[in-house]
């Protein structure tokens, strides 16, 4: 069963246990889908599926860090939640040890020695972590290296 079937399954369970929220948040990510297929003139593979999802789970931790500074508890609550049903449709995400290893594993292969040299790593590392692993965290630990 693709994804884009696992959220449509879902999304008619959500209905018929009046899950008002969940309901919602799969009928944005059915859109966001949608909207990605028509781009695109073809059916999406899950790859492509986990990448606009991946995209909407991103936003939705910016949303709350935004939110958090701002001293919206009720949006950052709602966020959360919306992240959370996003995430259960990604794959595992990598821990900070295994993307460590990538990160170091790439430095090494581009030969970067200063923080001035993160966009090559950057291009190493990023397409294999697409969808488990987050930029933000990718750049930051990238940053850290580099700069010992």
């Amino acid at each position: 069963m693709s994804l884009f079937e696992r959220i449509n399954r879902d999304m008619i369970e959500a209905l018929k246990a009046g899950e008002k929220d969940r309901l919602a948040v799969l009928r944005g990510l059915k859109s966001d889908l949608k909207y990605k297929q028509i781009d695109k003139g073809d059916d999406l593979t899950d790859e492509e599926a986990i990448g606009v999802l991946a995209s909407q789970a991103r936003k939705r931790r910016d949303s709350i860090e935004q939110f958090a500074k701002g001293g919206r508890d009720d949006l950052v609550k709602q966020e959360k939640y919306q992240l959370e049903v996003i995430t259960s449709y990604l794959p595992k995400q990598l821990d900070e040890n295994e993307l460590r290893e990538i990160v170091a594993r790439a430095i090494a292969e581009v030969g970067a020695e200063s923080p001035q040299h993160i966009g090559a790593v950057m291009k190493v590392v990023m397409p294999q972590v697409k969808g488990v692993a987050d930029g933000k965290t990718v750049n930051k630990l990238a940053m850290e290296i580099l700069a010992k």
